[in-house]
C-alpha cells in the first residue's frame, strides 16, 4: 500500500510525454545509428560492443535477493556477492540497446529474460546506497518496456514500483535523520524519480520533483559546500551528492520541467553553485586533502582497510569529479573545456552515448 500523500500536482508535465525520458529515445537512437554508419570511429567501436553484447546471449541471469553495498567494508563476503551480481545490470543495458540498434529479438528476449529473473528474486529493502546501482536496469527497462508482453511488463512494473515505495517509506527517510538529508537522499530521490519517469507513475514524479526542491534547500549551501561535504570533509562526498541530484535534474528537463540545475531554494543554495563550488579543484587552483576531520566512522574503518583513496590526507583528485562534470554539460556547455582538461582517455562506446542522452 502506498503510504505517501502527493500534495502539489506538477500540472506541467503530461504523462503521455514519458515515452522513453530515462534512456535514449527513438529520435536519439535514430541520431546513434547514423553516427555508426557514418562515422568510422563510431562504427568500430559499435562492432566492440555488439560483439561483447552477443556473447551475453549464452550468459543466465545471476540476480541477487538482497543487494548489499553500504556500509560494507571491501572484501566483505556479502559486498561480494553482490558485485557478481550486479554485473547484470550492464548487461541488461546492453542488450536493450543492441535491440533497439539492431532489431535483434534475440537481446530483446535475453534483455527480458534478465529483468524478469532480478524481479521475481530480488526485494527491495528501501536502501538508497544499495538501490542506486539499478540505473542501468530502469534504463534497460526504459527502453524495451514498449516490446514486452503484458504479462513481462507487469511483473517488472510491480518489481521496480515496490522499489520506489521501500524508498519512499524507508525508515532511513524519517525526518531527523541524517539519511533523510544527506547523499542517501540524493540517491533517494534519483532512484524515485528514474522509477516514477519509466513507469509513467506521476505520483512518484510528484515525490521525487517536491523533494529534491527540499533536498537542494537543506543539503546544498548558498556558498556551493554540501553538508556531505562539511560532514565527511571529502570532495569524494560532494561529488556522490551532486551526481545523483544532476541525474534526476536532467530526466526532469527531458520532460519539460523545471530546470533544476540553476533552481534556487529559498536559502539561495543551487546545484549550479554547488558544481561551480568544485571547478577551482577541478582546475588545480585549489588543493584539498580528503577526510581529515570527517565525522563518519565508515570512512575512518575503510582506511584501516587500505582501501585506496580513503586514508586521511589523501589529495583530491580532479577526475573524480568526472561524474558531476559530464552531467552538467547537459545544462552549462562551457563546461565542455573542464572537461576536456580533466579527461585525456580516448573516445569510447559510453562516451558517445553520454553525448546523446546528456546534450539538449
Amino acid at each position: 500500500m502506498r503510504k505517501f500523500l502527493i500534495t502539489i500536482a506538477i500540472s506541467s508535465l503530461s504523462l503521455s510525454s514519458f515515452s522513453q525520458i530515462v534512456s535514449l529515445n527513438p529520435q536519439e537512437i535514430t541520431k546513434l545509428k547514423t553516427l555508426i554508419t557514418k562515422d568510422l570511429e563510431t562504427k568500430k567501436l559499435y562492432i566492440g560492443f555488439q560483439k561483447s553484447t552477443l556473447k551475453y546471449l549464452d550468459e543466465q541471469p545471476n540476480p541477487i535477493d538482497t543487494i548489499r553495498t553500504e556500509g560494507l567494508l571491501k572484501g566483505n563476503p556479502k559486498k561480494e556477492k553482490t558485485s557478481l551480481a550486479l554485473k547484470d545490470m550492464s548487461k541488461m543495458f546492453a542488450l536493450a540497446l543492441e535491440y533497439r540498434l539492431s532489431g535483434n529479438k534475440e537481446c530483446l528476449s535475453k534483455c527480458a529474460e534478465f529483468l524478469k529473473a532480478w524481479s521475481k528474486i530480488n526485494q527491495p529493502n528501501g536502501d538508497p546506497i544499495d538501490d542506486t546501482n539499478l540505473d542501468d536496469a530502469i534504463e534497460a527497462y526504459d527502453l524495451t518496456k514498449s516490446e514486452l508482453t503484458p504479462t513481462d511488463k507487469k511483473l517488472i512494473d510491480n518489481w521496480l514500483s515496490a522499489t520506489a515505495l521501500a524508498e519512499i517509506n524507508s525508515k532511513r527517510m524519517v525526518a531527523g535523520r541524517g539519511t533523510a538529508t544527506n547523499n542517501w537522499n540524493s540517491h533517494r530521490l534519483k532512484i524515485v524519480g528514474e522509477i516514477g519517469f519509466a513507469l509513467n507513475d506521476q505520483e512518484f514524479i510528484n515525490w521525487a520533483i517536491e523533494n529534491l526542491k527540499t533536498q537542494i534547500n537543506v543539503n546544498l549551501n548558498a556558498d556551493g559546500t554540501s553538508i556531505d561535504f562539511k560532514q565527511r570533509d571529502a570532495m569524494h562526498y560532494h561529488v556522490y551528492d551532486l551526481e545523483p541530484m544532476l541525474r534526476l535534474a536532467i530526466i526532469i528537463d527531458r520532460a519539460k520541467g523545471i530546470n533544476f540545475y540553476t533552481y534556487e531554494s529559498p536559502k539561495g543554495s543551487s546545484i549550479q553553485k554547488s558544481v561551480n563550488w568544485l571547478l577551482p579543484y577541478i582546475k588545480g587552483e585549489k588543493q584539498h586533502e580528503e577526510y581529515v576531520n570527517t565525522t563518519v566512522k565508515f570512512d575512518r574503518d575503510r582506511a584501516k582497510n587500505n582501501e585506496p583513496g580513503f586514508a586521511p590526507g589523501t589529495m583530491f583528485k580532479p577526475t573524480l569529479a568526472l561524474p558531476v562534470i559530464k552531467l552538467s554539460i547537459y545544462f552549462d556547455p562551457t563546461q565542455i573545456a573542464v572537461l576536456s582538461s580533466i579527461d585525456q582517455k580516448a573516445k569510447n562506446w559510453q562516451t558517445i552515448i553520454d553525448q546523446i542522452l546528456f546534450s539538449k
